[in-house]
């Protein structure tokens, strides 16, 4: 059995904090070993928790244990509060790029093909900040899913040249478009469609392309399904 002094006024252990300020800085392991220990020796569990520290920090004292956790505990909250002010500030910046300038022109667009390759449906709305809107839908014969959504960008394009707004922002659902548009070297099979729609967007003054999910193209979507199926 461990012997430990319980009431001897000059140990060490009686200049040390007292259990509430031991179990502050105390890991979970070692106050796991302080209840053990205070159980098996009969002791108070401050008198086994201030043992089970000084065995596991010697040669440190309690006071500098104390002063080292709680610097570390300090460096450690710096860490988490830097990530998380990243975080916000990230987060920020998305929900910015996402919400669009009042004083945009806003367009979506999306391409139909029943079935792939088949007739293609074309789809597309554009709206002024005044809440003005243009609908586009139209069948364009045959073809496969990427000639469709490259289609139905062109068709907004054509729309916002002739409107000739000052900030356009486009929505599609179709990464590989949205993203080969914006390539100077895409994919061979759409170099005709690109090229057509880079030199639209040249003629337009300020242009973002954005992709959404098919869930927020809903109303190009219907628009394209419906010209699909003429």
């Amino acid at each position: 059995m461990i012997r430990l002094a319980k009431n001897n006024r000059n140990c060490c252990f009686n200049r040390e904090p007292r259990l509430t300020g031991l179990l502050a800085i105390s890991y979970k392991k070692e106050r796991a070993a302080a209840k053990r220990l205070a159980q098996q020796a009969g002791i108070p569990l401050e008198t086994a928790l201030r043992h089970v520290m000084t065995q596991s920090a010697a040669p440190q004292s309690l006071e500098q244990l104390a002063g080292r956790r709680e610097a570390e505990r300090a460096r450690e909250a710096q860490r988490i509060g830097n990530r998380q002010q990243h975080k916000a500030a990230l987060h920020a910046k998305r929900l910015l790029a996402q919400t669009p300038d009042p004083s945009a022109w806003l367009a979506w667009f999306d391409g139909s093909v029943h079935p792939n390759p088949g007739r293609m449906g074309i789809g597309g709305v554009l709206k002024s900040p005044s809440g003005a809107t243009t609908e586009i839908s139209f069948h364009a014969g045959q073809g496969d899913s990427s000639e469709a959504e490259y289609r139905a960008l062109i068709a907004i394009l054509q729309a916002a040249v002739a409107a000739n707004p000052p900030k356009l922002v486009i929505y599609g659902d179709s990464r590989v478009v949205i993203d080969d548009v914006q390539m100077e070297c895409g994919a061979p099979v759409l170099t005709l469609w690109r090229v057509l729609a880079r030199a639209l967007i040249a003629q337009l003054s300020d242009v973002t392309l954005r992709w959404i999910p098919r869930a927020k193209n809903a109303a190009a979507d219907a628009l394209s399904q419906q010209a699909a199926k003429l």
